[in-house]
């Protein structure tokens, strides 16, 4: 859940996850729809999706207990190398390192390395420093005091130098530049324009079968433009994307299209939505019921 999140807005969710998946166990049993209602609202759902199907494969391939060396937790899904060092270092104590931001920027700076450490060059020549680093004894302590050192010393913006443990053997004399990145991508602006259509206190939505938003529902996409004046018009980010959302009204179909269905005002609380989309349904039924 913290990857890509803040901690504060993880708490809530956490909490919540682990009343209803207290082991592993309850969560692989567990139906998709419910698994991403739970997480509706932080994102990147596949995430979830790929932590379901984990605990499905710890049950089935490991009999219920977590692997505890990096190559077999690198071949559960949705775990990358950043994971599975993470989880081998600090609950095995296997001297990997989980290469996060602030190693990374602790690292650029004692190496005073202009290489971008979010290039395949930056990132092998960070492991294998890091690597050749590890002590033969507690090294999840060890990599746990790289970060905190990133954390709360050296730091993204004036780093605290003169209190730094580790000043003399920096090599960098100004660590403000570094670590150096690749260039940000150019953000895009996209339109998505939605239909809103109510029948007997229904609305129709549609459940999306691709990549982005699988198995989560939404408002349906109109297609051609147009529309008339927008109900309801908000933005949100999605990746180097900026999205204006706009809901027009649309009459009901003649014949449901496929992936959609009529979703009573009751039943809203039950599904899983995209964000942005739920934010649209609450505000125009506001809307309603202030008429």
């Amino acid at each position: 859940m913290l990857q890509q999140t803040q901690v504060a807005t993880v708490i809530g969710y956490f909490h919540r996850w682990m009343e209803r998946f207290p082991t592993v166990e309850a969560l692989a049993r567990a139906e998709e729809a419910e698994v991403l209602h739970l997480w509706q609202g932080l994102g990147y759902y596949s995430r979830a999706k790929r932590l379901a199907a984990a605990a499905k494969e710890i049950v089935e391939r490991h009999g219920g207990a977590f692997p505890r060396d990096e190559a077999s937790i690198r071949t559960l899904p949705g775990v990358g190398p950043y994971t599975a060092a993470a989880v081998a270092t600090f609950a095995f104590d296997h001297p990997v390192p989980p290469i996060d931001g602030n190693i990374a920027r602790v690292m650029a700076r004692l190496l005073d390395d202009p290489t971008p450490i979010d290039t395949a060059a930056g990132i092998a020549r960070l492991r294998e420093t890091a690597t050749a680093w590890q002590p033969r004894e507690r090294a999840g302590v060890f990599n746990e005091a790289l970060m905190e050192l990133g954390a709360l010393v050296c730091t993204p913006r004036t780093p605290s130098c003169l209190i730094c443990p580790v000043q003399r053997f920096c090599a960098t004399e100004t660590p403000e530049r570094l670590p150096v990145k690749k260039p940000r991508p150019k953000v895009i602006a996209l339109d998505e324009l939605c239909g809103w259509t109510e029948k007997e206190g229904a609305i129709l939505l549609e459940q999306q079968t691709g990549s982005r938003w699988n198995g989560l529902w939404r408002l349906p996409l109109l297609e051609g433009g147009g529309g008339g004046k927008p109900l309801v018009k908000l933005t949100y980010p999605f990746t180097n994307h900026r999205i204006t959302l706009r809901v027009v009204a649309a009459p009901p179909p003649e014949t449901l299209p496929e992936n959609c269905a009529w979703i009573s005002h009751e039943q809203l609380g039950a599904i899983a939505m995209t964000a942005p989309h739920r934010r649209a349904v609450e505000a125009l039924l506001r809307r309603s019921s202030k008429k």
